[in-house]
């Protein structure tokens, strides 16, 4: 075999084994059959897979094959809220749940007064509240959003500090809001800051204002003007436009006071001199309680002009009918002294703002009930500090004061009719009440005394009995005359409670204090504080018994909603 012979076969195997390469001479025939030996073909019996022309998704996120991406609702996301569950059927739906009394209607025309109807809205839940029947019409476009809760917070600044409760200026604003077709809006009232919220729709942006209360003036004048521009607002037959309502605001607030500066310090006399006669004193004890009052009250303009806070005002005004009284028996003249410091203390106890305070507690706005009555705690205990300072000295002098003379008289009960009424109509003329007012005011304050004195003093009833019996009489016929001449309760009740202070009762504590007399005097203290409390919660109590026996609009009175629910469910 030649060199040429013996190199041919070698070279086929090696073709055959792929190691060399195949050479344009030579073509070996290649079995169709034949197996692949390359370690990256696939195994015989496998399918080949078929590539499309894009390039295959190897994303982490990506479906592995065989399983079907699951098909949610069109219009929500699969998991929303809003989106049924996946197992709901329409045709297997529950039936739809009703509470055994119905779902009660609320009537939003002239049925009721204003504030019954946006306070029944106020208790309701939100989802409960029924659409809004738009009494004022809006600017093309729609309202405007900012000069509504500007409008809505800067009448809601006018009730809050002329001492309105926080339930009723909530109700106002409300009602304002309304008024321009914002319905889905949140009044939220304290102590010295108003917000309101509005959101239009559950997707859009709240929007959100608020106003500090810097500035606390006793008008009552000017807290009925308000009354009457929310009535406006809420009536379907007069329109007011947003314009027209700015402007009758400025006018409220640029009004002056009904009454000069004179009138109310002669009101502040006569209302000191009233009380000493109702406590059981003569002329002489009248004049000097007046002149006391007098004193005090011009001091107390004076440090509000140089700027001093208003606890020190009331330590100040406090200490002329106390220094009057012991100078008397210092003088040892024939008069009843410790009638003339009760007077005294009558025109300067806060009985306005504690009855706001408990009022507030009563419905719920515990945070503002909280600064109301803190607040009373202070002008309180500089009353007791410049009283007691006066007294302290007295006694040091040589003052003979007795801490256990009865005050009141139950053999005069005409004059002390007419002293109760004197006191009350002094009252509301410091509080800058309108004209028409005063009268019914006056004879609210007469019944109340003529209540107290027939069960106290005939009765042998207790005096705290009695005091809470005779408030909740001024608050029922307040409510009842406020809801007449749909206006705010305070006019009518605040004066009507002043022959129902406890201006004795707190004199004798701090003199039995002043003399060393700890235990004795904080009984009597403990005595005042419980009829103060008596006084607010009567009054609360009456107004609360004239809206559950008189028609409500939402349904009877048994199905009347609470203020607040407070129980933890």
């Amino acid at each position: 075999m030649t060199d040429a012979e013996d190199r041919k076969p070698q070279s086929d195997e090696a073709r055959s084994a792929g190691r060399l390469p195949a050479g344009p001479a030579v073509a070996p025939a290649v079995d169709s059959e034949s197996s692949t030996t390359s370690e990256f073909a696939l195994p015989k019996g496998l399918a080949t897979p078929r590539t499309g022309s894009e390039s295959e998704t190897t994303s982490e996120f990506a479906l592995p094959k065989g399983l079907d991406a699951p098909h949610g609702p069109a219009t929500e996301p699969d998991g929303s809220a809003f989106s049924p569950p996946n197992t709901y059927s329409a045709r297997q739906a529950p039936p739809a749940f009703t509470p055994p009394n119905g779902i009660p209607t609320v009537s939003l025309t002239k049925d009721a007064p204003w504030q019954d109807r946006m306070r029944t809205m106020l208790r309701m839940p939100v989802a409960e509240r029924p659409a809004p029947e738009p009494v004022q019409k809006a600017e093309e476009g729609g309202p405007a959003v900012p000069r509504v809760l500007d409008l809505t917070l800067r009448i809601g600044e006018l009730l809050l500090a002329g001492g309105e409760g926080a339930e009723d200026v909530e109700a106002a604003m409300f009602a304002v809001c309304r008024s321009y077709a914002l319905d889905r809006c949140e009044p939220n009232v304290t102590f010295t800051l108003l917000s309101i919220s509005y959101q239009p729709s559950l997707v859009d942006d709240p929007v959100t204002a608020s106003r500090t209360v810097r500035r606390r003036a006793t008008d009552y004048t000017r807290l009925a003007a308000v009354y009457r521009l929310v009535a406006d607002l809420s009536d379907p037959e007069t329109h007011v436009s947003l314009e027209e309502a700015y402007r009758r605001l400025a006018e409220i607030r640029r009004n002056r006071h009904p009454y000069a500066g004179w009138a109310l310090t002669a009101a502040a006399g006569l209302l000191a001199g009233a009380a000493a006669l109702l406590v059981g004193g003569d002329p002489i004890v009248f004049v000097a309680a007046a002149i006391g009052a007098m004193l005090g009250d011009r001091l107390a303009w004076l440090c509000a002009g140089r700027g001093l806070p208003e606890f020190y005002q009331f330590t100040i005004a406090a200490m002329p009918p106390a220094a009057l009284g012991v100078a008397l028996t210092v003088a040892h003249v024939d008069v009843n002294a410790s009638a003339v410091v009760t007077g005294g203390l009558f025109a300067l106890l806060p009985g306005r703002a504690l009855v706001a305070g408990v009022q507030d507690g009563l419905t719920g706005f515990y945070i503002t009930a909280s600064a109301r009555l803190l607040e009373v705690m202070y002008f309180f205990v500089g009353i007791v500090t410049g009283v007691l300072v006066v007294l302290y000295f007295g006694v040091k002098v040589g003052a003979q004061l007795n801490p256990d003379t009865a005050l009141g008289d139950s053999q005069r009960p005409v004059l002390q009719i007419v002293a109760s009424m004197l006191l009350s109509l002094t009252f509301a003329v410091l509080l800058q009440q309108e004209r028409s007012t005063v009268l019914w005011v006056t004879l609210n304050g007469g019944v109340a005394w003529s209540v107290y004195g027939a069960m106290h003093y005939v009765g042998g009833i207790s005096p705290v009995a009695s005091t809470a019996v005779a408030a909740g009489l001024v608050g029922l016929f307040g409510q009842l005359l406020s809801r007449y001449r749909f206006a705010s309760a305070l006019p009518y009740t605040t004066a009507a409670i002043g022959p129902l202070l406890p201006g004795s009762a707190t004199y004798f504590g701090l003199l039995s204090i002043a003399q060393n007399n700890i235990d004795k005097g904080l009984v009597s203290l403990a005595k005042a504080v419980s009829l103060a409390m008596a006084i607010a919660i009567g009054v609360n109590l009456g107004s609360e018994i004239s809206r559950l026996f008189l028609r409500m609009p939402g349904g009877s009175a048994a199905g009347r909603r609470a203020a607040k629910r407070t129980r933890g469910f």
